[in-house]
């Protein structure tokens, strides 16, 4: 089965700890979509729905806090952007748990819409920023956000 949206280039902030975790939302999403394409049943389609809520709030913190340590000129505004699209996701999960809208393709649409445009858009702008500020395009090691979410969902 086809991805609902799949990694590329035009995707990529070109740092890889930002990367990893816009990989790790792109395959939240997938799921999501897959999940509503076999017809599971609700429960683990909010499950899925409630671990996107979760881990674009912990992204979304460390974007803010990169912003806040480099200072960023426009934190504000990008920080304004994240909390609407938090409201606007968490809304429509509050909606589809009480049944007032359908799960449905205009709903993968949003999400899939939602995620990419944020990166292409707004993303993108802070990576010269970064860099300038001594930001590593690549670690070592495997990113601590991606270690701390395995540990969490594998315990």
């Amino acid at each position: 089965m086809k991805n609902l949206i799949e990694w590329n280039d035009e995707l990529s902030v070109g740092i890889q700890e930002i990367d990893e975790q816009h990989k790790i939302l792109v395959g939240l999403v997938n799921r999501l979509y897959k999940a509503i394409i076999q017809q599971n049943d609700t429960t683990v389609i909010n499950d899925i729905f409630q671990e996107l809520i979760q881990y674009t709030l912990i992204h979304f913190s460390v974007e803010e806090s990169l912003m806040r340590i480099f200072n960023y000129p426009e934190y504000p505004e990008h920080k304004a952007r994240h909390e609407e699209l938090t409201k606007q996701v968490i809304e429509l999960h509050n909606k589809l748990k009480k049944e007032q809208i359908p799960i449905s393709m205009e709903l993968l649409s949003f999400l899939r819409k939602w995620l990419t445009n944020h990166i292409q858009m707004e993303d993108k702008r802070y990576k010269a920023h970064f860099l300038e500020k001594g930001v590593k395009t690549t670690w070592s090691e495997r990113g601590w956000v991606g270690r701390i979410w395995n540990f969490v969902h594998h315990h």
